[in-house]
């Protein structure tokens, strides 16, 4: 790899996890967020939506770093890392898959961290759940999706 196609993979994975931050947290919808691990087509169709959201929050900011940086990207490198990110983004979205693969990976405890079924869950004075963004499945969750940012940013750079 030389420098140039390393510069362009910072920057593209730069963009991208920006893009992840802000779709993720600020273009997702609440209905999205609570609806996306339903069975059935309600869930399936709202985790479409967020990653549909998603995925263009994403773009709009790489063209702003290829426009600003002079980035030059290949269009066949760019559709397969957007639906490689994309679609590990609905998979694990979809929460059964990400909860199976916890499973598998013994990490079922951890994913409990933080939530009224973990022994050592948050508590408010009163002794009662205190709920917290700071779970032990939103850390799983948040570093699968930056794990396949990094992947996608090197098959967008390189291809």
């Amino acid at each position: 790899m030389d420098a140039t196609t390393a510069a362009t993979f910072a920057a593209t994975f730069a963009a991208l996890y920006a893009g992840h931050q802000v779709g993720d947290h600020w273009v997702q919808s609440s209905c999205q967020a609570a609806d996306k691990g339903l069975k059935g087509s309600k869930g399936r169709w709202a985790c479409t939506r967020h990653v549909l959201g998603l995925t263009a929050t994403k773009a709009v900011l790489l063209v702003g770093a290829v426009l600003a940086l002079g980035l030059h990207l290949s269009a066949l490198g760019l559709v397969l890392g957007f639906a490689v990110d994309a679609g590990t983004h609905w998979w694990a979205d979809r929460r059964v898959t990400l909860a199976r693969l916890a499973r598998v990976t013994n990490k079922s405890e951890f994913m409990s961290l933080g939530t009224p079924a973990h022994q050592h869950h948050p508590v408010d004075a009163k002794g009662l759940y205190a709920p917290t963004l700071g779970t032990g499945a939103y850390a799983l969750d948040q570093s699968f999706h930056v794990l396949f940012l990094f992947v996608a940013a090197l098959i967008i750079a390189a291809v």
